[in-house]
């Protein structure tokens, strides 16, 4: 499904189908402790439902099924829910998946006691997804928003990395991140209040082919360029990775979350 949307990457189409394989296997990097800053909280954990908004490929139910919550995760991308369900099930793992828009989810009320949404918060329609959202909320029902991204000013690799994807996709809004609290925009803070947030730094560990698999699988390469750019693109990050990266090497990221009380009327 092919999306676009003004606010991202200055309105150039990107469809995250074009890239679900590639996602499904580099992708899924969150070192433990970023799970762990959930569940010390006691979120997401056995005697919960939760519903987790912009799975693509499960990535966050099924490194958090171990914890004992019953999840439900959707999608805007049928291709992202597919491999989420090829996953899941080579998993052993029981979770419910749905191909749908965070916008257009259609669910009991009052059904979750957490919702999570991972690495993409800033891709909803905020007006109308927020009363959504604390409708499908129990009354105690918590909001967590989660985000991991490398530092390119600080980290060789992964800005050297991020610089070749603007030759490519110099439109492309991904780039040039550094610490900084989760963006709440106006229109939560009607249905919803913070509680709690935190900044953290992460190395996360890779080879020459995860990195490189990690990068093309993102939104401003494999999702958005050409078929002729995306080669281009390949071949040159390679030979910059054969000869700039050692075989095995970590990044350096940062994470962040913010939890969110539901307000009760």
């Amino acid at each position: 499904m092919e999306i676009t949307d003004k606010r991202i990457d200055a309105g150039k189409a990107f469809d995250w189908g074009r890239t679900s394989e590639e996602y499904a296997k580099y992708r899924d990097i969150y070192p433990k402790e970023f799970y762990r800053k959930i569940t010390d909280r006691g979120l997401c954990i056995k005697g919960q439902k939760v519903l987790d908004l912009g799975t693509g490929t499960g990535v966050l139910p099924r490194n958090m099924y171990q914890y004992g919550a019953k999840w439900t995760g959707t999608d805007i991308s049928p291709e992202q829910i597919e491999q989420a369900k090829l996953l899941s099930e080579a998993e052993n793992k029981n979770i419910e998946y749905l191909a749908v828009s965070t916008e257009d989810i259609d669910l009991p009320k009052e059904s979750f006691d957490v919702i999570t949404a991972c690495q993409c918060f800033w891709y909803f329609d905020h007006e109308r997804v927020m009363p959504k959202l604390a409708e499908l909320l129990k009354p105690e029902g918590k909001l967590v928003i989660l985000f991991m991204a490398w530092l390119p000013y600080e980290d060789r690799i992964a800005g050297m990395s991020e610089e070749l994807v603007l030759k490519y996709n110099p439109k492309w809004s991904g780039a040039g991140e550094t610490r900084h609290p989760i963006c709440i925009p106006d229109a939560v803070y009607e249905h919803f209040e913070m509680v709690d947030h935190e900044e953290y730094d992460l190395m996360v560990p890779f080879t020459k082919e995860s990195w490189h698999g990690r990068m093309r699988a993102c939104r401003g390469v494999g999702a958005s360029l050409t078929e002729e750019e995306l080669e281009k693109w390949d071949s040159e990050h390679r030979k910059l990775l054969d000869e700039t990266a050692p075989e095995q090497f970590d990044v350096l990221h940062y994470a962040a979350l913010a939890i969110l009380n539901k307000k009760l009327s």
